[in-house]
């Protein structure tokens, strides 16, 4: 295609190149637009109804997009129409291409504008938490978008990295509006597999002492367990570090040892089948997750969608 600079172009284009093109023998828009009501609502009738036409009207413009076409479309019962083979090929680009201009439309023109968000959480909380529910967000939001990154430890805002964080601590935070999502309880995971290696029903000193895994932060989680259940602290062959719960969870579901992980982020696992937990006793964990909004000069309304959105499920996660 040559690009010129011509009083007869349009947009730098010479319309001169287009003749004879398959562009100038599109049929009538009007038409496709009545074609498709009748296709998706299958009769004359219910496509005059919806276009406010009569069904002679339609059934006019369909003979002519017909004659344009050089094919026939429908077939013409004693009550009603069906589509022919071409007809039904038709169809499905011609909804595609309406669809996409009146997506497009909207997007560029419409009303509703749309609105980003980021939002910064634990690789765990985010993974684990977040995203296998955030279409359930889209679904009520369409108009939010929504832009999801991980960090390790965090304690402030960085510039332009995120509008909302999700933060692991003690809600003593002072560079944004901080709301608490609720107490955490901590449970001991292991492999299915892993119980069949004791005989009987061992005993959590039993099966801590072949291997463990122990969370950064959260070093202190075994001992309070062991104190909870008025058990001697075994001396491990193995202890073994990481900096999340999902890589410790991952380990876990693919071998031996045992972890303790936040009983929220141990439920999918769990309800799969990769993990499971041989005691029933939970330690109540004194710091929480929290949502930090960014201070700003006014709280903006896909901030507080999210934040509604997440304390619910999270709610409902942790309880």
């Amino acid at each position: 295609m040559m690009i010129v600079n011509s009083n007869n172009g349009f947009y730098g284009i010479d319309l001169k190149l287009f003749k004879g093109c398959a562009l100038m023998d599109l049929p009538h828009p009007t038409w496709l637009r009545t074609f498709e009501a009748a296709t998706r609502l299958g009769s004359f009738s219910a496509a005059a109804a919806e276009l406010g036409l009569t069904p002679a009207a339609v059934s006019q413009q369909m003979r002519l997009l017909e004659k344009h076409l050089k094919t026939t479309l429908f077939e013409r019962l004693p009550r009603g129409v069906a589509l022919t083979d071409m007809g039904k090929a038709y169809a499905q680009p011609v909804r595609k291409g309406l669809s996409d201009m009146q997506v497009a439309t909207a997007g560029l023109f419409g009303k509703t504008k749309r609105q980003q968000l980021k939002v910064r959480a634990s690789i765990s909380f985010a993974a684990l938490i977040i995203a296998p529910r955030l279409n359930e967000f889209f679904a009520n939001h369409p108009h939010i978008d929504v832009e999801l990154s991980t960090f390790v430890w965090a304690n402030r805002f960085q510039e332009g990295i995120s509008d909302v964080d999700i933060r692991f601590g003690y809600g003593d935070w002072s560079d944004g509006r901080v709301t608490h999502l609720g107490h955490e309880f901590a449970v001991p995971v292991c492999h299915p597999d892993f119980l069949g290696n004791f005989q009987g029903e061992p005993t959590l000193d039993i099966l801590a002492a072949q291997q463990i895994i122990t969370i950064h932060g959260s070093e202190s989680d075994w001992p309070q367990l062991f104190q909870q259940l008025d058990l001697s602290m075994p001396v491990q062959a193995r202890v073994t570090r990481f900096d999340s719960s999902l890589m410790a969870l991952q380990a876990i579901s693919a071998g031996p040892g045992m972890a303790i992980v936040l009983e929220s982020f141990a439920q999918s696992f769990i309800q799969r089948g990769l993990v499971t937990s041989p005691v029933t006793e939970k330690i109540a964990i004194r710091p929480a997750h929290f949502l930090v909004e960014r201070d700003g000069s006014e709280r903006r309304d896909e901030i507080r969608a999210f934040s509604d959105w997440i304390r619910t499920i999270y709610s409902d996660t942790a309880g």
